[in-house]
C-alpha cells in the first residue's frame, strides 16, 4: 500500500508523521495550514496518486478538520479515481462534529490529541512503535494544554522546536522541509529520560540544527543554513528562473537571509544575474553581484529602490499562493510589462 499522508504544520501535525513515517515504508508527506492550503495539498495528493499510486493507496489526514465542502469534494475525487483509493481521517478538532457524524472514515475524538490518537490507532493495528508511547504523552500534554502534567514544560521546548524551524522552506523544498524537522524531533527523543528534560533540550537546540546542516566541516549555523539552502536552490535553479530584459535571476519565496542566501548563491552560479525573493506581504527583496542594476528593476516594477546591488520594494498587485507555479507566473508577468513598456 502507498501511503499519502496529510497533516497540520505545527508539533501535533508533524508528530503524527513522525508514527507513520514508523508504521509504512512507501509513504508521501504533505503538510498544510487551515483554509484554501488544505483544498491545493488536496487535489495534489490526488494528482500525486494517479501519476506514482500503487494498486491500492491510502489518503490520511491528521490534525486538520475537514469543512463539509471539503470533505464532500474529496470523497467525490476518490469515487472518480481509477485507483483503488481508502480515506481515513484522525483528529480532535470538535469543529469536524458535522463531518464525523456524515462519513465513516472521518474519526473524531476530542479528549486526546491527533498524535495520540493516530499512535493508539495504529498501536491496535500491532505496528511496532510502543517505544514512541511517552512522546507521544509529552505532544499530547501541551498540544492539549494539560499544565499539570509532569510532560508539560518538555512538550513546550518540543513545540518550540517545530514553530522555530523555518531554515528549510516549506513551499520551495517540501521534503527537505519534513526531512529537517523530523530529524530535529529525532534527535529530541534522546532527552526523554534525561533529568529537567527541559532545559537540557533547550540548551541544546542550536546543537541539534548544527547537526542537521553539518556536512564536511564546521561553522557559525548562519554560514551552514546558507550553503545547505545555496546548494538545495542550485539544484532547482532552472526551474526558479525568470527573466527582465537580458537578465536572469531565481525567484524564491519568503527564503529568508535574503543577503546572504543571495549573495552566495549568485556567487556559485555566475549564470544568473540577480537573486529575488518575495513574501506575502508583498514585500520584494533583490540582489545582485555587479551584474544587474536590482535598484533600476526594484524603482521599474514594484516602485522601489536602494542600491544596485541590493534593493526592494512592493509588488501591490501580488496574490499570494501556496503554489510556487503561480507565485513565478505573477513575478514573471510583471516583469514582461515592465520591459515590453521601456
Amino acid at each position: 500500500m502507498k501511503v499519502f499522508h496529510l497533516s497540520h504544520i505545527d508539533l501535533d501535525g508533524y508528530s503524527c508523521q513522525l508514527i507513520t513515517k514508523r508504521c509504512f515504508e512507501d509513504i508521501s508527506y504533505y503538510n498544510s495550514n487551515y483554509g484554501k492550503e488544505i483544498d491545493q495539498r488536496i487535489e495534489q495528493m490526488l494528482l500525486d496518486i494517479e501519476k506514482v499510486g500503487s494498486e491500492k493507496n491510502l489518503i490520511l489526514i491528521t490534525d486538520l478538520n475537514l469543512t463539509l465542502k471539503q470533505a464532500k469534494t474529496l470523497t467525490s475525487l476518490v469515487d472518480a479515481s481509477h485507483k483503488d483509493i481508502e480515506i481515513l481521517l484522525l483528529d480532535h478538532h470538535k469543529t469536524g462534529q458535522d463531518c464525523a457524524s456524515l462519513y465513516d472514515w472521518y474519526h473524531l475524538d476530542v479528549k486526546r490529541c491527533a498524535t495520540k490518537i493516530t499512535y493508539d490507532y495504529f498501536l491496535e493495528k500491532g505496528y511496532d512503535i510502543a517505544d514512541m508511547g511517552k512522546y507521544v504523552d509529552v505532544v499530547n500534554a501541551v498540544d492539549i494544554w494539560l499544565s499539570d502534567s509532569e510532560y508539560f514544560e518538555l512538550g513546550k521546548v518540543f513545540m518550540r522546536i517545530v514553530s522555530g524551524a523555518r531554515e528549510v522552506n516549506r513551499m520551495l523544498f517540501c521534503e527537505k522541509n519534513s526531512e529537517y524537522i523530523f530529524s530535529l524531533l529525532e534527535g529530541a527523543f534522546l532527552y526523554l529520560d534525561k533529568e529537567d528534560a527541559n532545559i537540557a533540550l533547550d540548551n541544546n537546540l542550536h546543537s541539534l540544527k548544527k547537526s542537521y546542516f553539518r556536512k564536511d566541516r564546521d561553522d557559525t549555523l548562519e554560514n551552514l543554513i546558507s550553503h545547505f539552502v545555496v546548494s538545495m536552490l542550485s539544484e532547482k535553479k532552472e526551474h526558479l528562473s525568470v527573466t527582465y530584459g537580458k537578465y536572469r535571476g531565481v525567484l524564491t519565496y519568503s527564503i529568508g537571509n535574503t543577503s546572504i542566501i543571495g549573495n552566495e548563491f549568485l556567487v556559485t552560479n555566475p549564470d544568473f544575474d540577480f537573486f529575488m525573493d518575495i513574501n506575502g506581504r508583498k514585500n520584494v527583496s533583490m540582489r545582485a553581484n555587479n551584474k544587474a542594476d536590482v535598484s533600476a528593476i526594484c524603482k521599474k516594477l514594484f516602485n522601489g529602490g536602494g542600491h544596485a546591488n541590493a534593493s526592494g520594494g512592493r509588488f501591490d498587485d501580488f496574490k499570494d499562493s501556496f503554489i510556487y507555479e503561480d507565485i513565478k507566473e505573477q513575478v514573471q508577468d510583471i516583469m514582461i510589462i515592465g520591459e515590453n513598456s521601456e
